[in-house]
């Protein structure tokens, strides 16, 4: 697009690398520190409600770490750590196995399959992935089991993250290789993600082993679970909005598909810190495997000047969402993941 920044579609290794080792040492700074006050003598003289609430400060921050390290991991997926024509591939993997297998626990190899089919089929009614859809006026004819999701759905929410990886619920097995979105692939290709499996396995296995269970879970498991609310959060309302539309076989194209996502503004620093995943969210589902996440602000902003100056702002979307923890336990109550007939464009 003419409209945007001439440096836009540049992939520098160097700088990416540079992210990456900032994002890894600060969840590693920040969950030895955290590990160092579970084992100091102090803590462990507190009752269990003051050892909860003197780590919980902690335990937050390095969880957010991790979620920005997750973004790294993110940007390995789609190929934009590195465009090295010779050592490209290599780059993207080793970062993506570090930030993602490693640090966050999540295997890269399996995760990065299911989220390239959802780029591929953003805000198709019946094959996004990583959303579920289902038609409101139809949830009579839901399965029983469905249903009964529903009602207790804000009992699943502070474990969305795990059920979606170990459930394989709705795109399939991350761990054990099962369900959709292994539908096709090769015993290489599963192999090959049997190998970030293994990563992922050996990684845990070791802090757990050395850490005893205890200390596993107040350590690694919380802020993992910090991460996955984090991630669970912004995937959510990046594809939900009021007047935001889904598309049939009949309807959909790629371009349409973009154009319902939604840019988040969370405030300046968090948007910062977490590599601009929430506001220049429209850009990279148009460029997902072309643009940097240090190029996505410049490219968001040229982006809205051009729609506007040509009168086409009406099709971009952006929301100011400052008060996201909030907008997301009501968004997911009111919603969970349902979609209005309204909504659907079928012809």
């Amino acid at each position: 697009m003419k409209m945007l920044p001439k440096d836009t579609f540049h992939v520098d290794t160097k700088t990416s690398l540079m992210y990456a080792g900032l994002d890894v040492a600060a969840v590693a700074c920040s969950m030895s520190f955290l590990y160092a006050v579970v084992q100091s003598d102090f803590y462990n003289g507190l009752p269990m409600i003051e050892q909860a609430l003197t780590v919980a400060p902690l335990q937050i921050l390095t969880g957010f770490a991790m979620w920005c390290t997750w973004c790294i991991g993110h940007d390995a997926g789609h190929g934009t750590v590195s465009k090295s024509t010779k050592f490209g591939n290599g780059i993207n993997r080793i970062v993506g196995e570090i930030t993602h297998s490693m640090v966050c626990l999540t295997p890269f190899v399996p995760w990065a399959l299911s989220h390239k089919k959802h780029h591929l089929n953003h805000n198709h009614l019946e094959k996004d992935y990583s959303h579920q859809w289902y038609v409101r006026e139809e949830a009579d004819g839901l399965h029983p089991l469905i249903k009964a999701s529903y009602y207790i759905r804000m009992l699943f929410f502070p474990f969305l993250y795990f059920i979606y990886l170990f459930t394989g619920i709705p795109d399939g097995g991350h761990v054990l290789f099962y369900g959709r979105m292994w539908e096709g692939e090769s015993m290489k290709d599963k192999l090959d993600g049997a190998l970030s499996v293994a990563v992922s396995a050996a990684t845990a296995g070791t802090l757990w082993y050395n850490m005893g269970t205890s200390d596993f879970a107040v350590v690694c498991m919380a802020p993992w679970s910090v991460m996955g609310f984090w991630l669970f959060m912004v995937t959510y309302l990046q594809h939900h909005s009021e007047d935001g539309k889904l598309y049939t076989d009949d309807t959909f194209t790629f371009e349409k598909g973009a154009f319902e996502t939604v840019d988040r503004n969370y405030g300046e620093l968090v948007n910062k810190l977490s590599h601009h995943m929430m506001d220049g969210h429209v850009i990279h589902h148009l460029f997902f495997t072309k643009v940097p996440h240090y190029r996505l602000h410049a490219a968001t902003q040229a982006l809205q000047k051009g729609m506007k100056e040509r009168g086409q702002d009406h099709l971009y979307k952006q929301i100011d969402t400052p008060d996201y923890t909030q907008e997301i336990i009501k968004q997911y109550y009111n919603n969970w993941f349902y979609v209005d007939e309204k909504n659907i464009v079928r012809e």
